[in-house]
């Protein structure tokens, strides 16, 4: 009996550091519009951390008060911006993505913005620009105030300073060649994927999408991804012509069927996806979630995340 209890204690070990491997997210905005106050913008950190990066940064302030408010926080939503955000990984500069950071840099703290060098060179060059905003970048227009400090993320990993997380980032097409970024988050053994705007690669002509499926697709059968944020912006009924490198619920349940073939189907059953970016315009969101359930012959586990309520992966 002891001697099976050596072999077995490894492995037992191993899978209880896995099950700790946790991640919790706070939303500080959801939508793909209209509403500024609540634009796309994930805290992310380990279980039972206080230190988080966020994915993308279209809303803080708001999300921040309205997290504030409910005891999310025991601190105000001002010191959990300057102390507790360590830093942001910008898919791509459109605003609904970028203006939380751009508006709130005057009451920041020194921090790092992470992103592929072409988003990190339009926020450069016209957004902390001396002709639109101050410069609180450490590169671009001079005088350049230094407060964030610009991290151009290639192939291998990343460390993301004072969180426990590292991030890898790919290439996605957002009305093609425009790009946008999936970031591969990891700590230890666990990862979570968050995906900036991204087309079909159908709709797109790209084959940006199967890349990060075959990226991705030995973490899911080793069980290692905690979850997928993936946008849903338009309901199926949008024309193909006009979605403006989105996705719509059948269009994302065709990509989730390649994940499956690559990944096996058995393995992304119960898989958490968090639909990100529905776009709240009429009857939008309602539809999209009804078909989303519908169409979910994967067995997903379908997230519908909600502005300053948290949710662990």
């Amino acid at each position: 009996m002891n001697s099976i209890f050596r072999l077995l204690l490894p492995l037992l070990l191993a899978n209880n550091i896995q099950a700790q491997d946790t991640f919790t997210c706070i939303p500080l905005g959801v939508k793909g519009g209209i509403d500024e106050s609540n634009l796309s913008s994930y805290m992310l950190g380990v279980k039972g951390s206080q230190q988080y990066i966020c994915l993308d940064a279209g809303t803080l302030h708001a999300g921040l008060q309205k997290a504030a408010a409910k005891g999310i926080f025991k601190q105000d939503a001002a010191t959990v911006l300057k102390q507790n955000i360590k830093g942001y990984c910008i898919s791509h500069p459109h605003l609904d993505h970028l203006a939380g950071l751009i508006i709130n840099s005057p009451d920041d703290t020194s921090k790092y913005i992470y992103g592929l060098p072409h988003c990190l060179n339009i926020i450069k060059d016209k957004y902390f620009s001396w002709k639109s905003w101050a410069n609180f970048g450490d590169a671009g227009e001079q005088p350049a105030l230094g407060k964030y400090h610009y991290v151009e993320l290639a192939a291998k990993e990343t460390e993301a300073a004072n969180t426990g997380l590292h991030i890898k980032a790919y290439a996605l097409s957002h009305v093609n060649p425009y790009e946008s970024t999936a970031f591969l988050v990891r700590h230890n053994d666990s990862y979570v994927l968050y995906l900036g705007d991204t087309g079909a690669d159908e709709v797109e002509k790209s084959t940006r999408l199967q890349q990060l499926w075959q990226a991705v697709a030995p973490i899911i059968r080793a069980h290692q991804l905690k979850g997928i944020f993936i946008e849903v912006s338009y309901p199926d009924e949008q024309p193909s012509n006009k979605l403006f490198g989105h996705l719509t619920p059948a269009l994302l349940m065709k990509e989730m069927q390649q994940l499956g073939n690559l990944a096996g189907k058995e393995s992304i059953a119960g898989l958490p996806v968090v639909i990100t970016h529905i776009k709240p315009s009429g009857n939008n969101e309602a539809t999209i979630y009804r078909q989303l359930t519908e169409q979910n012959k994967l067995q997903l586990k379908l997230i519908f995340p909600e502005q300053a309520t948290p949710f662990d992966l």
